[in-house]
């Protein structure tokens, strides 16, 4: 009878951060530094940079809550699947979690979710720890959108470079309508990963199949006017409460756009 070895993996080398990661932040601290001070020769294309890659590092951080409260729940194998590491190639639906989300800011201007790690749910015991490991994720995108619009709170961005401002607005709007889009419970969003463990057995075989059209079909109601509109007023709102001023996200928005701002 033969054996199949098992790979033995070094104490930390799961949770040790990525280089991939760790560049990512460096774009953004780096293209941010160059929005602060003004200079990049194309600021439009420095506010990209710094939007893009604040946008990724919350995917990563939204992804790792995920799998930092999979693992204290009770699922192990999160360790081996590379998912503590930060690495936005290690996630199962790299298109899902990263790419489509990227593209969606691009053409939108909307922080939709993205798709979620892969959890063993059968390890983890509890309707409560299902239900936290599904809010993780958008939690974290809460605290980063506190932590982007404090300044404005503190009023301590009155003597702030506007250009960087701007594009602090504009990736402060991304989190805030990621986190509200994502606590909707909606199949294949974490807001119904948190109701989901609540439901009856029936229910949920039922509402199984709809949940791989469930982000589409946010992004397909966006595109109503109406229902557009309203998402965004209620954003506004909520950046209101931080003393975020109104127009900050749409101008931080123009800039981002750099490749309409030339000529």
């Amino acid at each position: 009878m033969s054996v199949t070895p098992i790979r033995r993996v070094r104490h930390g080398d799961d949770r040790r951060v990525s280089p991939i990661f760790l560049g990512i932040a460096a774009v953004m601290a780096v293209s941010g530094w160059a929005v602060w001070h003004q200079f990049a020769a194309n600021r439009g294309f420095a506010v990209f940079l710094f939007v893009v890659s604040g946008w990724v590092v919350s995917l990563c951080l939204h992804e790792y809550a995920h799998a930092r409260t999979a693992l204290h729940s009770g699922d192990i194998s999160i360790g081996a699947k590379g998912y503590l590491t930060l690495n936005p190639l290690k996630y199962t639906h790299a298109l899902l979690s990263v790419v489509l989300p990227v593209l969606f800011v691009i053409m939108g201007g909307i922080g939709l979710p993205g798709g979620a790690v892969f959890i063993e749910r059968g390890r983890i015991r509890g309707r409560w720890r299902h239900s936290l490991i599904s809010a993780a994720g958008p939690l974290t995108n809460v605290l980063f959108a506190a932590v982007l619009m404090l300044p404005f709170a503190l009023g301590a961005a009155d003597e702030w470079p506007l250009e960087f401002l701007a594009a602090l607005a504009f990736l402060a709007l991304l989190q805030v309508s990621a986190a509200i889009l994502n606590l909707l419970p909606i199949p294949g969003l974490d807001g119904y990963g948190i109701v989901e463990p609540w439901l009856s057995y029936g229910i949920r075989r039922q509402v199984e199949p709809m949940a791989q059209f469930g982000l589409l079909a946010v992004f397909g109601l966006l595109w109503i006017p109406s229902v557009g509109m309203a998402f965004f007023d209620f954003i506004d709102t909520v950046m209101g409460w931080f003393q975020v001023p109104a127009g900050a996200a749409d101008a931080g928005y123009r800039l981002f756009r750099f490749w309409n701002n030339q000529g």
